[in-house]
């Protein structure tokens, strides 16, 4: 059984394949063990060049398996089919158009035999192609972190964003827990989240080991389209999963909650996603979201225009919030800023989800 599988979906990626691939065969720990590393690619019915660059590598490198779709099933899918043929001990889900830095292998590997978690949270960076890497360390989950720990020890991990390629995942947790990427966009939360909160073993590698391609082209973040409301559904799942053990999350809902409002907001106040059109209809399904998932107890309203636009949810005073994005909206002209109010970490840790 080897160490690491690691899954590579591929669909209309032929401009940035190899760059991935020889990122993952050009590590001394690929070099040096390569029985303790696997590579899955999944074609997803790619209709590009990138099924002759998979056969090139395959066949120079044997421990690189080519599974190909005959229909496009979509990133959520490709990955399960990935991990359905994995046989590692952890699973890995590297997106074909990102890379991983060099020692990255090397350094996962050591971080897993000291610490044997169910869940390996790294740092990351986000590359542009034309201003520097933005980099996203874990520390920012609290710092002064345990070796070990669980969600409900350290529940500012939930500030990391929700991305599923910095989480190296034991893989009979996930089958344990029957753990699965599901349809649609912004499918990481429905999945990412869950295994958060149900790992025992959480532990952290405080080290760039994700380069996280940056490119509007073709990004669903950058896409006009009512599929953004599918956020909805997968927080929805989010919530089922809660649903089908209270006792042990009741003192987390509020928390996520919370998170779920602010997320939907960020995906409603990006200017290059909700249609115009349909912009009153996404806040009446916020409204509709916020009544359907609002914890029993209440939850906690946050400070600051985070809390006034909870509060707007609640009420469903969509007129309201309008008017008050485009005043926030022009002040942020007059400051040097755009979009909505907040930090630039938090626009970015809605936006990568997807």
């Amino acid at each position: 059984m080897p160490l690491l599988s690691l899954i590579v979906p591929v669909y209309r990626v032929e401009d940035y394949l190899a760059q991935c691939l020889d990122s993952i065969f050009n590590q001394s720990f690929a070099e040096r063990s390569p029985d303790e590393l696997e590579v899955i690619a999944v074609d997803d019915a790619s209709d590009d060049g990138s099924a002759k660059i998979l056969a090139w590598y395959a066949e120079r490198h044997d421990n690189l398996k080519v599974v190909t779709l005959e229909r496009n099933g979509g990133l959520g899918a490709a990955r399960n089919t990935g991990i359905d043929h994995a046989t590692g001990r952890y699973v890995w889900c590297v997106d074909s158009d990102d890379w991983l830095p060099d020692g990255t292998l090397d350094a996962v590997a050591e971080r897993i035999a000291a610490t044997d978690p169910d869940l390996l949270v790294t740092g990351y960076a986000r590359v542009y192609p034309d201003q520097p890497a933005e980099h996203h360390p874990v520390t920012d989950a609290g710092g002064n972190l345990p070796e070990t720990f669980t969600f409900a020890q350290r529940p500012r991990l939930l500030d990391v964003l929700w991305i599923a390629c910095n989480k190296v995942i034991r893989r009979d947790f996930l089958a344990r827990h029957g753990l699965r990427f599901g349809p649609g966009w912004y499918e990481d939360v429905a999945f990412v989240l869950p295994v958060m909160l149900a790992a025992e073993r959480i532990s952290v590698l405080d080290r760039y080991c994700y380069a996280y391609r940056q490119r509007p082209a073709g990004a669903i973040t950058f896409t006009v389209s009512d599929r953004h409301f599918e956020v909805f559904d997968q927080w929805t799942r989010v919530f089922d999963f809660l649903d089908a053990d209270p006792a042990r999350y009741e003192t987390l809902r509020p928390l996520l909650f919370q998170r779920m409002i602010w997320h939907c907001f960020q995906v409603l106040g990006h200017h290059s996603r909700v249609p115009r059109s349909m912009r009153r209809a996404y806040f009446a399904r916020l409204t509709e979201q916020y009544a359907r998932h609002l914890p029993a107890g209440g939850a906690p309203v946050p400070p600051g225009n985070d809390g006034v636009k909870q509060r707007m949810a609640a009420a469903g005073a969509y007129r309201l919030f309008e008017l008050s994005m485009a005043a926030w909206q022009l002040r942020g002209r007059m400051s040097g800023h755009t979009g909505q109010p907040g930090t630039r970490r938090q626009a970015v840790a809605a936006g990568g989800t997807g």
